[in-house]
């Protein structure tokens, strides 16, 4: 049987995917199959770029489309095993295509972006026209569609790579125009029940609201949020990547500090699979991350006029996880009403991570924090960023200086900006100010809280990245103490001692609170590991 372009596109797709290392992910099909003919067959899974969802949608084209067999790419694998896999298995008749690819065509042609919502429907019916011949050229997409089951027998499974491109590029006017388009395809109840079996959206960004509603309401959703069932197939499993440095010779715990971080209940932590398959074939670990004209810049974000959003990032860079409102987010890149909404845009966009059960958010690994660090560089920034960036590096130097009087006026200093907690009462406030004041350390410092000892742990210890000059800083931290106090804690506990693979000079850090006096105190001590 012949193939379209859009319409039954074939299975070479992900043919191509598999003379490539490729990790098992076909266990996605059966959690479509079992949807398929339900009230549930309508999916929508959002991801971050890179996180394999290109690859998905040309395996679930490979698997249901009708004009192949897929046989011999789907026995032995993990779907082979599941119920009803010879059943669904180049089954339908299928529409695939990529939102983007028509984009590309609009713009490449200086056209105007509304000409897609006519482009996708004319490009799907001429495929229709041309593979089955008795369909009429002058009937409607629709009609087409409803004639082809009819005389097939076979209903369609629609594949959509990038459905959200339009809600990303276009304005409100080819916004709605594109979401009506989709409408009349899923939820139109003389034409989707006649016509569709399932579909499958994937994109960046979850299906844009209607006021508090999904504009597409009988889609099922999860996204990058609450992957739920999906969780698994959303990147690479720390069992999958293990195998890979198994297989490879590779320093496993490497790649966990790299590209770990992705915090899933149902399954546990998610690699980014794209920067792990990139660094197995190099061999080494560095940043893989590719901006792309969707997230160019976290300038961008970072630097909306919402109160409070650059302190935020400040309390991130240092370490901390914050709390985060996901609930108002519209599902676009302009409807920002809060820094609660940039966030979560953040979140769908893979900059951070969120933890479902506390409802918190972080940054996720050492790849994703090296973005984030290019800003502690950057001048595009208000005056308040501008301040604290300069009021850390200079810390940074009188602490390598061993100047414990102007460390302890800086935390003083910075104690009193907006960057403070609230409440001031005990050590973990002071651990909150201190990582503040050492935030611009994350450029040239690997930051662990609580290092273990045999004897004990320090409260925060800075190790210098590969190639570094500095020394390592251990800061033990007081309250209502002594500062003398907490550097003899240090030496007692022995905490260098864990550090010595890391050759070089050790600073010693001990930095003490007095709530009475309402003063910090630091003592600072240098000893060569």
């Amino acid at each position: 049987m012949e193939h379209g372009q859009y319409v039954n596109p074939g299975n070479s797709g992900f043919q191509v995917i598999l003379n490539s290392e490729y990790i098992d992910k076909t266990g996605l099909i059966g959690q479509m199959n079992s949807r398929i003919g339900s009230s549930e067959g309508l999916v929508c899974v959002s991801r971050p770029r890179r996180f394999g969802k290109s690859y998905a949608a040309k395996m679930l084209c490979a698997y249901y489309d009708s004009s192949c067999d897929s046989r011999a790419l789907f026995d032995g694998r993990a779907i082979s095993k599941m119920d009803g896999y010879a059943e669904h298995m180049n089954s339908y008749n299928v529409i695939c295509f990529d939102a983007t690819g028509f984009l590309s065509d609009i713009l490449q042609r200086h056209g105007a972006l509304h000409e897609i919502t006519t482009m996708i429907p004319n490009a799907i019916q001429k495929d229709l026209v041309a593979l089955y011949p008795y369909l009429a050229p002058e009937s409607t997409l629709a009609d087409c569609l409803l004639r082809c089951v009819e005389k097939e027998e076979k209903k369609f499974i629609f594949i959509i790579d990038e459905w959200d491109a339009v809600i990303r590029e276009a304005g409100p006017e080819t916004q709605r125009a594109y979401l009506n388009l989709l409408r009349g395809w899923f939820k139109n109840i003389s034409f989707t029940p006649k016509v569709v079996a399932a579909a499958y959206l994937t994109g960046i960004l979850p299906i844009k609201k209607d006021g508090s509603q999904s504009a597409i309401s009988d889609f099922i959703e999860y996204p990058i949020l609450y992957p739920d069932g999906f969780a698994e197939y959303t990147g690479f499993t720390a069992r999958e990547v293990q195998e890979l440095c198994r297989e490879h010779g590779l320093n496993f715990e490497e790649f966990r500090a790299w590209y770990d971080g992705y915090d899933f209940p149902d399954c546990g932590p998610i690699y980014n699979p794209y920067s792990v398959m990139r660094a197995v074939r190099d061999r080494k670990c560095r940043s893989y991350w590719q901006r792309t004209s969707a997230a160019e810049s976290l300038f961008t974000y970072i630097n909306m006029d919402f109160e409070g959003l650059q302190e935020l990032i400040a309390r991130l860079i240092a370490g901390e996880e914050i709390e985060v409102d996901v609930d108002g987010f519209e599902n676009d890149f302009e409807s920002f009403k809060s820094k609660d909404d940039v966030l979560t845009l953040l979140i769908h966009l893979g900059y951070l991570t969120y933890h479902e059960d506390e409802k918190t958010v972080d940054i996720p690994n050492e790849e994703v924090r090296i973005e984030f660090n290019k800003i502690l560089k950057g001048t595009n920034t208000n005056a308040k960023w501008i301040w604290l960036i300069q009021k850390s590096r200079r810390l940074i130097e009188d602490t390598i200086a061993g100047d414990g009087g102007k460390v302890a006026q800086a935390i003083s200093e910075i104690r009193d900006t907006q960057y403070a907690p609230t409440f001031y009462n005990d050590e973990q406030s002071l651990r909150y100010v201190v990582k503040f004041a050492y935030v611009a350390a994350v450029d040239q410092y690997m930051k662990i809280e609580e290092l273990p000892s045999g004897h004990g742990i320090a409260d925060i210890a800075y190790i210098p990245k590969r190639r570094s000059p500095l020394p390592a800083l251990i800061v033990e931290l007081k309250w209502n103490k002594s500062a003398e106090g907490a550097i003899g804690q240090i030496k007692d506990r022995n905490y260098p001692a864990v550090i010595r693979k890391y050759e070089g000079a050790a600073v010693l850090v001990g930095i003490n609170y007095d709530p009475e006096k309402k003063e910090h105190t630091c003592e600072i001590e240098r000893l060569h590991i």
